[in-house]
């Protein structure tokens, strides 16, 4: 599109501020007037009502946020080289950040490497990667082309499930880009432990990689202990824990495909017999039955609100699985918990967390808090990016 073509997206009076400091979204209730026609996903620049030239992004008139900015250069284009830097830049992170031992990790991370709607992730020689928006769909040549000529890989699998998708009004696609297809089951390492990864039909890309730094501290605190991985998907939390040299380690998951591919990865890492056990139940359920105590408990559940409108029910969720975790907490044990939500923010999970402690009439310590590792970075300017939120607790 020829640059006097380009649509320009004009703003209210008083709404150019969050662009000014750089926030990534505009919101359609910002913008007074669209300049020009436009299709789903294609470029536009972004003014202040006075017409002054504040950014550059792309349009989806069909979702609430209109646009997203890729850019605060009048003259950037977005062509494969645009791609390239913003690829080598997030491959300097991951280098500097990521254990030489791992080869499973987030490469992009949407805004976070300021490239909103984009996300990449590296399993060994494979890319898997999702288009969350109509920009990015719009981009996918020039992005395909700049990770196979940065990074070589050996295939790159579209994985396009994302239900952000829907709010974008994109399908749903699992497609060969590049390359070869990759394996009903990748081979990685992850801190030197062995996982296989289903990137075909696994959640999200196929592995939770934003909990390896809290698998760490897992490992680090299991040893000699009871520990039970609650919502254990394939295992990663139970596989550190038995590396710690647990006494025991007890996995419950309710989907069977995921059980099954847990006890693989732990048999994997040489971790089999009794002191393994796999339990194919609803978490909640199982929580609520009489136990023998726990010295570990590692509560890691799906996102329980994809939106606003879900939080209400999604704090009662959250508080449920914690009281009953509490409850089945030896004194002295330790609760490693975790919300997904980016609609539950830190003061209400620890909110949730308190009512909790409360309800199960336990004292309780708060001795860490986590948040996105390295590798899922957040912009500054997007503090909406921190979506992982984490807490050690201790009951005492």
């Amino acid at each position: 599109m020829p640059v006097h073509a380009i649509p320009k997206v004009i703003l209210k009076p008083q709404k150019e501020k969050p662009v000014l400091a750089r926030h990534p979204w505009v919101f359609s209730g910002a913008i007074k007037t669209i300049d020009g026609s436009f299709d789903k996903g294609d470029i536009v620049t972004v003014h202040d009502y006075r017409g002054h030239f504040l950014a550059k992004g792309y349009i989806n008139s069909e979702s609430q946020i209109t646009v997203r900015l890729l850019s605060f250069e009048e003259g950037e284009e977005f062509d494969t080289a645009f791609f390239r830097r913003k690829i080598e830049n997030a491959i300097e992170l991951r280098k500097e950040w990521v254990n030489r031992e791992t080869n499973a990790f987030r490469l992009i991370h949407s805004e976070g490497d300021f490239l909103p709607g984009l996300i990449v992730d590296q399993y060994a020689d494979f890319l898997v990667v999702q288009f969350l928006t109509a920009g990015m769909e719009r981009l996918k040549v020039q992005i395909v082309e700049a990770l196979a000529g940065v990074l070589k890989p050996k295939g790159i699998f579209e994985k396009d499930d994302s239900d952000a998708r829907a709010f974008e009004k994109l399908p749903e696609r699992l497609a060969l880009l590049l390359g070869d297809a990759p394996p009903e089951f990748i081979a990685v390492l992850e801190n030197g432990f062995k996982f296989s990864v289903n990137v075909h039909s696994g959640q999200k890309t196929g592995f939770f990689l934003d909990q390896r730094e809290n698998r760490l501290r897992v490992m680090e605190h299991s040893k000699g202990k009871r520990v039970l991985n609650c919502f254990a998907y394939t295992g990663g939390f139970s596989v550190f824990a038995a590396g710690g040299d647990a006494r025991e380690v007890v996995s419950v998951e309710i989907s069977r495909d995921a059980l099954k591919t847990a006890e693989h990865n732990m048999k994997s890492n040489g971790f089999e017999g009794a002191r393994y056990q796999y339990v194919l139940e609803d978490v909640f359920n199982f929580l609520r039955k009489k136990q023998e105590p726990f010295d570990v408990i590692i509560l890691d559940p799906p996102a329980f609100a994809p939106n606003r409108s879900s939080v209400p029910q999604a704090t009662r969720g959250y508080k449920d699985i914690n009281l009953y975790a509490l409850k089945m907490l030896k004194p002295g044990g330790l609760l490693f918990t975790y919300s997904c939500s980016q609609h539950i923010d830190f003061v209400l999970f620890q909110q949730i967390l308190f009512g909790a402690a409360k309800d199960a009439a336990c004292r309780v310590q708060i001795l860490e808090k986590s948040s996105n590792p390295p590798d899922h970075p957040v912009s500054i300017y997007h503090p909406e990016g921190e979506y992982l939120k984490g807490f050690i607790l201790r009951n005492c």
